[in-house]
C-alpha cells in the first residue's frame, strides 16, 4: 500500500494534481492522509514528556503514534507538498514531528547512529513551484535528509514543475509536460 501524505493547501492544488497522476501512474492501492483535515498535537514539553514516557515502556499503542505507525508500515510514500517560503507548508512540519519516533520509523544503534525502521524503499517527493528558485537542498532536501539519515529509505524521487506564476507562463502547457514526464519516467515498462 502506498501511502500519499497531501500537504497541498489549495482545493485546485497542482502539486496534488501532478501527485495524482502519479499515484495513477503507479497503479497501486493507496491511502490518502490530507494533513489539511488533521489536527496535530502541539510539539511542546507535555507532548515530550508524555512521548518519551511511553516510547522507554514501549508502548506504541497509543493514538499519539498512529501517523509514525502508519508512515513506517506503508510500501511506498508520495508526499505532495507545494514550495512554499523555501520549505514546504507548515502542516508537513508538523506531520514529520509526530512521525519521527524512536522506535518507529528509526531507532539509535549502540554507537549513536540512526538505523531506520520504515519498510518503504522508496518516497516520491511532488512539489510545484511559482518561480523558477527552487533549490533541492530547500524543502525537498530536508525531507530527503529525514528520509535517509532517520527512516531508511534510499531511494528518493524529486518530481517538480516550475514557473507557473510568471507573468504568461503557460501553465497549462508545463504541468502537462510534467504530466508526461511522469508517465515516462514510472509507468510499466514499455514492451
Amino acid at each position: 500500500m502506498i501511502l500519499f501524505v497531501d500537504a497541498c493547501v489549495r482545493t485546485q492544488s497542482r502539486t496534488r494534481r501532478l501527485a495524482q497522476c502519479l499515484l495513477d501512474t503507479l497503479g497501486a492501492p493507496y491511502e490518502h492522509l490530507c494533513l489539511s483535515a488533521c489536527s496535530f498535537p502541539k510539539a511542546d514539553e507535555a507532548f515530550l514528556n508524555e512521548r518519551d514516557l511511553l516510547i522507554s515502556k514501549g508502548d506504541f499503542t497509543n493514538p499519539m503514534f498512529e501517523y509514525a505507525v502508519g508512515f513506517s508500515q506503508a510500501e511506498e510514500i508520495v508526499i505532495a507538498a507545494p514550495f512554499w517560503d523555501l520549505s514546504f507548508p507548515s502542516m508537513l512540519k508538523s506531520y514529520l514531528e509526530q512521525i519521527n519516533v524512536t522506535g518507529i520509523t528509526f531507532r539509535y544503534t549502540s554507537d549513536g547512529k540512526a538505523e531506520g525502521l520504515c519498510r518503504a524503499k522508496k518516497l516520491y517527493y511532488v512539489t510545484t513551484a511559482g518561480g523558477d528558485f527552487l533549490p533541492d537542498s530547500f524543502g525537498f532536501g530536508y525531507v530527503e535528509a529525514l528520509a535517509k539519515s532517520f527512516y531508511g529509505i534510499e531511494d528518493i524521487e524529486l518530481i517538480k514543475a516550475t514557473g507557473l506564476d510568471i507573468y504568461g507562463a503557460p501553465v497549462e502547457n508545463i504541468l502537462t509536460e510534467c504530466e508526461k514526464d511522469i508517465i515516462s519516467r514510472f509507468g510499466p515498462a514499455k514492451e
